[in-house]
């Protein structure tokens, strides 16, 4: 979910293997861009623009099935770590890892992060556990609440920081290579 940690520890992971990070936020980004929006910012999605785009991306289903095209070519290239909601269900293969963290502890992350009061930062969470929850099980019949089947790791974030959930995932990788 959004704020568990999943871009800060994906570009650890990158730097590390050398592989490129991308997520489906950043797939959003290029479609907002092409529809002639200007998303800038780890914010942007907050913003009075970005909440258009949430809208038009709200109101046509075939927005997220296009953001999962454009990630199931870029797996299927190779050596890049993919954060997305969908792709663990969706394509097959690859090391899968679910990062979760309370409620709490995400709220204090993004409040921290994009510089917003606790109070603020509780309904924007709170907002976008409710769509995304929604979308996906909408569109593919996802249940983001407690179906954890496609992954190979699961990780409680909540009293870790991003350099030490990044040794987790990358010794469990080495371990299963054995």
């Amino acid at each position: 979910m959004s704020a568990a940690g999943k871009t800060t520890v994906s570009r650890i992971l990158a730097k590390r293997l050398g592989v490129e990070a991308i997520g489906g936020g950043e797939i959003l980004r290029e479609m907002a861009r092409e529809r002639g929006y200007n998303p800038t910012g780890d914010d942007w999605w907050d913003t009075e623009e970005g909440m258009k785009f949430l809208k038009e991306r709200e109101a046509d289903p075939e927005f997220d099935k296009e953001v999962d095209s454009r990630l199931r070519a870029k797996i299927k290239a190779g050596n890049i770590i993919i954060t997305s909601y969908t792709a663990p269900w969706i394509v097959n293969g690859g090391f899968k890892v679910w990062l979760s963290a309370t409620t709490g502890t995400r709220t204090e992350r993004m409040a921290r992060r994009d510089k917003l009061t606790i109070e603020k930062t509780k309904g924007i969470v709170k907002v976008r556990d409710i769509e995304n929850r929604k979308l996906y099980k909408e569109l593919y019949g996802i249940n983001l609440d407690n179906d954890t089947s496609p992954f190979d790791l699961i990780i409680d974030t909540n009293d870790k920081d991003p350099e030490q959930i990044a040794e987790i995932i990358l010794a469990e990788q080495e371990r299963r290579k054995k």
